[in-house]
């Protein structure tokens, strides 16, 4: 089992965990146009048959500890997590300037974003563990970005996601495709998403009159407020997200 730091561990055990659990943990190797990615599946192992699925996307440091934490919350709750890894075995990174390098890669590639999320979808998918029918999609901040971007591929996910994720705009609209309901959590004082471009971001949904879509912005949040340990965390806005995430996915996920 992974080794998580307090802050994580803290974070981890905030969902309480039921005597009959057993929590286990299993790297998954996979490839997408010959690039090897290297997942993290999380899941209850004392249930049996298949189970509602969440596809985690991480933030732009790449698979770290964060999500695989976030993972470990849902698998407390009876879901099938994989953990995608969108930048590829070993690439993992620190430094805001690498993590604005990597990041760029796949903002200037939306193709390419949306479909190393489908690589991720496409191995849930394989998995005897998950029910094909119940699979969500959600992501931190680049991750949420991913997240978002993937439902306009059209894939059929019960839900997405995006915490703190910058807002793409797309002109024009790019949500014909879009099947699940959207949830899109963000910070009131984002400076990654301004009044401007969450606006714009909501005229574009508004496009379509059957799109399921919620904006939820949390006063006073800032940019990756539910990261645990860091400056922008704020507790208040990080719980009520989460309860918002789960009560989505008691809508459409059970």
């Amino acid at each position: 089992m992974t080794d998580f730091s307090p802050v994580h561990r803290d974070l981890i055990d905030r969902v309480p965990l039921s005597p009959d659990a057993r929590i286990e943990e299993e790297v998954v190797v996979y490839d997408h146009n010959g690039v090897t990615l290297e997942g993290f599946v999380v899941f209850d192992a004392a249930l049996t048959g298949p189970r509602p699925a969440v596809v985690v996307v991480h933030d732009w440091t790449g698979l770290r500890e964060y999500p695989k934490a976030r993972a470990h919350m849902l698998a407390r709750l009876g879901y099938f997590v994989f953990c995608a890894d969108i930048y590829g075995q070993g690439r993992r990174f620190e430094a805001v300037e690498d993590c604005q390098t990597e990041a760029g890669k796949y903002y200037g590639d939306l193709p390419l974003l949306r479909a190393r999320v489908g690589a991720a979808y496409d191995r849930v998918v394989l998995d005897e563990r998950s029910d094909n029918a119940r699979i969500a999609v959600i992501g931190y901040c680049f991750g949420g970005s991913a997240a978002l971007e993937f439902a306009r591929a059209g894939a059929p996910v019960a839900a997405t996601v995006s915490f703190h994720g910058g807002l793409v705009v797309h002109e024009p609209a790019d949500v014909d495709k879009i099947t699940g309901p959207l949830l899109v959590l963000t910070g009131g004082s984002d400076p990654v998403v301004p009044d401007e471009t969450l606006v714009a971001f909501e005229n574009e949904l508004r496009t379509r009159d059957d799109l399921d879509w919620t904006v939820t912005t949390y006063a006073g949040a800032p940019h990756a407020f539910t990261l645990p340990g860091t400056p922008p965390y704020r507790e208040l806005a990080d719980r009520r997200s989460w309860r918002a995430m789960l009560d989505l996915f008691s809508e459409t996920l059970s």
